[in-house]
């Protein structure tokens, strides 16, 4: 077989590529910045206060606590809470990770396989001790039978055994200098939890063991659920989480939408939220509680790419499959109005997937490294890939003529026509669409409506298909809508994560995250690429050559950049003056916030 599992003493390879010693923290390129000694992470208050109850809101519900399965709805915040993993990630570096429940990790010269030392005094939420059977397990489990997310990583280890008393080592199959990072990023289960039951079907009814900071002693199925500090947590004094997990009970509340919870929040239901529209935010924040001081409204900066949010067209799906009417879809888009409508202009478009970074490309046509990377393509690459791409700017009317009369030129090219008002293909079909949204959507919801105007003047009817958040996550999974809201949050560091969300395989393959069906030759050569650079400037050149498939393949229609993170809070919940790179990312709020009156 090509993976063991061993539960004993397994003898060290004897054969290895090279010797490697062993150290507190990794890095994808260089040194780690902190040294083995650090106190604390830069961007934490080492000596923050620990107490205080704060209560958060989620939309939807919930019919899991089990967040590592596909089946069912868990709190999204539960994976974070609860569990840990070998390594933890400091949000100040673009990808370095620092010993949690392993106190180092050992990687060969090549990273073709990484080796981590377990805490001698790890331990479990119920006091048990984390051995290196619990690492194994955690690692075949979830990649065998956990949600899909764990299932990439899993099917590139060639073997994981047991090196020592407290000491586990993975090799690889594939050239890959970023699996040795997410190896220590995989959560770590109690395997005598799940002995003689399904982990596959658990739901409310059993509540994995975790080793984290916070344990869940009550919960209400779709209402709430209630998490409070182990007051034995393991790892309290570890220089990683001086400062942090500083609350003593945090629960989440369940709204059937946006507004409720809103209200909720002005009413003192909920502690803080996360405004991501500018103009609501300087508009619709004034109330009372503001007013007194009672909320406080924080902006958190931030260093991170803008990621792309807007609505995803699904070529597998009939028309969306052509170029051109991709790009007619962009150009029907009236951003500039709409914009202006629904943030009052205050919020930047994204221009690219990595735009707001290093990483993003640069304007004009693809030139040294870039142009190298995208060339052997050429052929196979959308329209302004190489020669250079920018999407298409309206004139601030509500009208905007010019751009709907060029949407009309490349329908017409892509074989649409008008006959009796109706757009139709040679066949005499109408070209009409769904747009896909989750209830209580109302942001998008008057979005889609603005569009649906603009596309009725070219003879294209859009209607509205609203479901609840498990029909929305269960046709989304099976790609299964024409178009849908579309977020991804993308990162300094991007790698494997980039195949779930561009791969090829996911075409044909449900539960992927490559929503808008996209088979590119070049990006899955340049996902490779950038997996296997070992200097940075070979990885930043292949970024910026994927940044520039993706973009001009015309996939998504792009709104505005959440340029930094808003945040309304009650005035006993504080942060540190030193922010992270990374800005407000989830876990910045709760993990390095404390309570204080």
């Amino acid at each position: 077989m090509a993976r063991a599992f061993l539960s004993g003493i397994a003898l060290y390879i004897s054969v290895q590529l090279a010797q490697a010693a062993p150290t507190h923290g990794i890095a994808m390129y260089g040194e780690p910045a902190l040294p083995p000694d650090f106190v604390s992470l830069p961007y934490v208050n080492p000596d923050a206060p620990k107490g205080g109850r704060v209560v958060f809101g989620n939309t939807g519900g919930f019919d899991s606590l089990n967040p590592f399965v596909q089946k069912g709805t868990a709190p999204w915040q539960l994976r974070f809470w609860g569990y840990e993993s070998l390594l933890g990630r400091s949000w100040d570096e673009p990808f370095t990770l620092y010993g949690l429940l392993a106190e180092s990790v050992e990687t060969a010269p090549d990273r073709s396989w990484v080796e981590f030392t377990l805490r001698e005094g790890a331990r479990f939420s119920d006091g048990s001790p984390v051995t290196v059977e619990d690492v194994i397990w955690s690692y075949e489990t979830l990649g065998t039978k956990g949600h899909l997310r764990y299932r990439g990583f899993w099917g590139q280890v060639a073997q994981i055994v047991q090196t020592g008393p407290r000491s586990v080592r993975l090799s690889f199959t594939t050239r890959d200098r970023e699996l040795a990072l997410i190896a220590g990023m995989r959560p770590i289960l109690k395997k005598a939890q799940w002995e003689g039951k399904d982990f596959t079907a658990s739901g409310l009814d059993e509540i994995p063991i975790g080793t984290g900071p916070y344990v869940v002693t009550d919960f209400e199925p779709g209402r709430f659920v209630t998490l409070a500090r182990d007051p034995d947590y393991w790892g309290a004094d570890l220089p990683f989480r001086r400062g942090t997990q500083n609350f003593d009970e945090m629960r989440i509340e369940f709204y059937g939408d946006g507004t409720v919870l809103f209200e909720a929040f002005k009413a003192g239901a909920l502690s803080a939220v996360r405004e991501f529209n500018a103009e609501k935010w300087d508009r619709q924040y004034d109330f009372p509680a503001v007013q007194r001081g009672d909320i406080v409204k924080s902006e958190i900066p931030h260093k991170r790419p803008s990621g792309m949010t807007g609505l995803v067209m699904n070529t597998r799906r009939g028309a969306f499959a052509d170029w051109r009417v991709r790009e007619a879809m962009l150009l029907a888009f009236n951003f500039e109005y709409i914009n202006d409508t629904m943030t009052g202009g205050a919020q930047p478009r994204i221009t690219s997937y990595f735009s707001n970074s290093e990483l993003a490309m640069h304007p004009g046509p693809a030139t040294g490294k870039v142009r190298d990377l995208l060339t052997p393509f050429a052929d196979s690459l959308p329209p302004g890939a190489i020669e250079g791409y920018a999407l298409p700017e309206g004139d601030g009317t509500a009208r905007n003529r010019a751009n709907l009369r060029r949407a009309m030129d490349l329908l017409n090219a892509a074989g649409w026509t008008v006959q009796d008002g109706e757009l139709r293909n040679a066949g005499g079909a109408p070209f009409a669409f769904s747009v896909l949204l989750r209830q209580g959507d109302g942001e998008m919801q008057r979005v889609v409506d603005i569009y649906a105007t603009a596309l009725s003047r070219l003879g294209i009817t859009l209607r509205v298909d609203t479901v609840d958040d498990a029909q929305y996550a269960g046709r989304v999974a099976a790609y299964d809508f024409d178009m849908t809201t579309f977020r991804r949050d993308l990162s300094l560091s991007p790698g494997n994560e980039q195949r779930l969300y561009w791969g090829s395989a996911g075409v044909e393959q449900p539960g992927t995250r490559n929503l808008m069906g996209m088979a590119s030759p070049a990006a899955d050569a340049l996902i490779d690429t950038l997996l296997e650079a070992e200097a940075h400037e070979d990885f930043t050149a292949a970024v910026r050559a994927l940044d520039r498939v993706l973009t001009a393949g015309r996939y998504v229609i792009p709104i505005w950049q959440y340029d930094v993170g808003r945040i309304a809070h009650i005035r006993q919940m504080k942060y540190p003056d030193r922010l992270p790179a990374y800005g407000d990312r989830m876990n910045f709020m709760p993990d390095v916030w404390w309570y204080e009156e």
